[in-house]
């Protein structure tokens, strides 16, 4: 156990170090610290996540049973990924100091110029996301590792395959960091962001109980009536912060297609004059859709 604990503490510290550096010394790249730091957060988070859905989906495959089989990939992979969670809290803050510190617009007069004060400022900021990554570590690990006893192995591999919506994310903030958002690929991912997220996160708990449902020969409306009280709230503290999340991809997302298409109207029509007369759209902003990136969403993996 210990040792698969230490190989999560290296592995993942360790990837993103190698990744940062590398984006700073390869000659074609030659990136500064600040957009190294962040593209590598969010690499090593997409990487996370990959190998996350992989673990899930072979022990989800691999069992019949949904209650009683187990795989050794279950225990194995959630000592191996706890050290992520706590590698991501520091990771996350040296992506909030960097952007405060490159910015150099809007934020610059509020930027706090100490580590210290820039670190309360992120708990505010990110309060959510990091309370989500204490609980992973404090609540969820023991009790998957130690209170199961080894039972419901498919259930933790079905929640593994809840990464799957990470990678589309970590892109959509790189893209927004770069003030991409004008581009197809953008766009595209935006969409694929939505319905993967969708999918992986807000429909996860309401599958589980269905399939536990069909498993006990309960009706699906019956099923949290018929699981202990503790499952119950588990699932609604850990599907809470989804649907939050969730509202703001789907904010995201009207502003981005919707913002779009008034630009695209702007720019093929004529706008009238004070005077009356007709005067050809220029000067016109990029059509990308949204508003300042202050009011976007800066979502976590996982």
């Amino acid at each position: 156990m210990l040792t698969i604990l230490a190989a999560g503490s290296v592995f993942f510290p360790g990837l993103f170090l190698l990744s940062k550096q590398c984006l700073k010394s390869i000659p074609a790249l030659r990136w500064s610290e600040g957009d190294a730091v962040i593209v590598s957060a969010r690499l090593v988070s997409s990487i996370q996540a990959v190998m996350a859905s992989s673990a899930g989906y072979i022990i989800a495959s691999s069992c019949d049973d949904i209650i009683e089989d187990q795989h050794w990939l279950t225990s194995t992979y959630i000592m191996f990924a706890v050290p992520y969670f706590v590698y991501d809290i520091y990771a996350m803050f040296m992506c909030y100091w960097y952007k405060l510190r490159v910015k150099g617009h809007e934020e610059a007069s509020a930027a706090p110029q100490h580590m210290w004060s820039a670190l309360t400022s992120y708990l505010r900021r990110e309060f959510l996301m990091v309370l989500h990554h204490v609980v992973m570590v404090t609540v969820c690990f023991p009790v998957s590792v130690f209170v199961r006893q080894g039972r419901g192995d498919y259930f933790q591999g079905i929640m593994f395959m809840a990464e799957l919506s990470t990678p589309s994310v970590c892109l959509g903030k790189i893209l927004i960091q770069y003030k991409q958002q004008h581009t197809l690929l953008h766009k595209v991912n935006g969409a694929l962001m939505l319905i993967t997220f969708f999918i992986c996160r807000v429909l996860l708990f309401p599958y589980l109980y269905y399939v536990y449902g069909r498993y006990a020969s309960i009706p699906f409306h019956l099923v949290p009536l018929s699981v202990p009280w503790h499952c119950n709230l588990g699932a609604a503290l850990l599907m809470a912060p989804q649907l939050y999340w969730f509202s703001l991809i789907c904010r995201g997302a009207l502003r981005l297609f919707t913002g779009s298409s008034r630009s695209q109207r702007r720019c093929a029509g004529p706008t009238t004059t004070t005077d009356g007369g007709m005067a050809a759209a220029t000067a016109l902003q990029p059509a990308n859709g949204y508003r300042a990136p202050s009011a976007e969403p800066d979502l976590a993996t996982h």
